[in-house]
């Protein structure tokens, strides 16, 4: 630990909150092992020595621990939020004055600050770029096309970030290599599912303090993220309806026992509405104007445009703050639809985010992922890889171990029928 921070640059909201940070940050390492022993590791063998990173995430205080990793591993980082709504202000506080790392990151801050903070990121001139939606990347490519050559490559651990790197690929600006932390099975079957279904269940009753149980709740999208929200939400007994454009996803919904709709159905029906698909404009005008008096919408897809709040706002005779992070539009017609969030993130607007067991093997997977590009500097063709199926069986093994659980091994005899093709029935 180090208390420099005058000499660290930063911009966070109050550097007093510090020992409230460290206190949550250290609350949050109880539930994060698999993490704590790469810490233990990069403190050691000084992976990132000599290397520049710059990290956009939500500043929670599990991001925190993906941060001290970065700087016990030797790297040079700067810190900046993924989302306005996100950040924890102790937590950043405390990673400026305890442990000497540079962060821009303030709850609340407006589109201009961000902006600002996205290019004091690439100010820094990253070799390594920890992205969360791939705003970094994509300013990088379009603004500052001269600062590629500087790049190792980047990580992205979210389903829209994905996309959108895949998009960059098929648009042929791509020309540098990208770990897609995201489809890791230690991440995705996790952190979506049941990070997402926890905390957006959660960030729901911080925001209202209503009642789950008897209420029609619609789930857009039936991905990850949507599966463990639609589990979680049939867990508090409520009825849930899922609406999607995949016949496969609406399938496996109705296999799953719940009801399948298009939005312009469930519009007229649900009393809360949660978005999960990473697309545009999932829930938009014709929808509000068919909703139920008093109806609950929110996002949790990673960006704030998955609900249509211009149109909402042009219905609207006015609004008003209801509760923190709960605002009353009051339409034309006479009835109310309730915002959760401003349509941001609900589970880090308006709570924590998820859980540290399951961000453990995310940053955990962010961690080595990092530190792969980084052995691996120049031998990587541009594009999206995966992680490899054996540091993905790793995280595993050593979560498995930290909680006390044991699994069997192959005998001698089940290996060698495995590797065969002469033994059959």
């Amino acid at each position: 630990m180090v208390a420099t921070s005058v000499k660290i640059k930063h911009e966070v909201k109050d550097l007093s909150l510090a020992p409230l940070g460290k206190q949550r940050i250290e609350w949050a390492g109880r539930e994060m092992p698999v993490l704590r022993q790469i810490q233990e590791r990069f403190a050691k063998e000084k992976p990132f020595a000599g290397i520049r990173l710059a990290a956009c995430c939500h500043v929670t205080t599990e991001t925190a621990h993906l941060a001290i990793a970065i700087k016990l591993g030797g790297g040079d980082a700067v810190l900046i939020a993924s989302n306005p709504l996100s950040t924890q202000d102790d937590v950043a506080a405390c990673l400026v004055e305890d442990y000497g790392i540079s962060v821009f990151a303030l709850k609340g801050e407006d589109a201009a600050t961000y902006e600002r903070h996205v290019n004091i990121a690439l100010d820094h001139r990253p070799n390594i770029i920890i992205d969360d939606g791939s705003d970094v990347v994509a300013a990088l490519i379009q603004h500052r096309p001269n600062q590629i050559s500087d790049l190792i490559g980047t990580t992205e651990e979210t389903t829209t970030g994905i996309v959108r790197l895949r998009a960059m690929l098929k648009d042929g600006v791509l020309t540098f290599p990208a770990m897609n932390v995201n489809d890791a099975d230690t991440k995705h079957f996790f952190d979506n599912r049941y990070g997402t279904g926890q905390s957006t269940l959660d960030g729901i009753i911080r925001a209202t303090n209503i009642l789950l149980a008897g209420k029609n709740i619609v789930v857009a999208g039936y991905g990850w993220c949507g599966k463990g929200t639609a589990l979680r939400a049939r867990g508090m007994g409520a009825n849930v309806i899922v609406t999607e454009i995949d016949p496969i996803r609406a399938i496996e919904a109705v296999m799953d026992g719940f009801r399948v709709m298009p939005m312009d159905e469930a519009a007229k029906v649900g009393d809360i509405f949660i978005t999960v698909t990473g697309n545009k404009h999932v829930i938009r005008a014709e929808h509000f104007d068919t909703m139920k008096d008093g109806a609950m919408v929110c996002n949790s897809g990673h960006f704030d445009i998955e609900i249509d709040l211009k149109s909402l706002g042009a219905k609207s005779t006015g609004v008003k703050t209801v509760r923190s992070f709960t605002q009353e539009y009051r339409l034309n017609n006479g009835k109310s639809i309730i915002v959760l969030g401003e349509g941001r993130l609900i589970n880090l607007a308006a709570a924590e985010g998820h859980p540290s067991a399951v961000m453990d093997m995310s940053f955990a997977n962010q961690a080595l992922a990092t530190e792969y590009l980084v052995k691996n500097k120049g031998k990587l063709e541009p594009g999206i890889h995966s992680i490899p199926v054996e540091v993905d069986k790793e995280i595993a093994r050593l979560k498995l171990e930290a909680m006390g659980i044991h699994i069997d091994t192959l005998t001698a005899e089940q290996i060698e029928y495995t590797n065969s093709w002469t033994s059959g029935t």
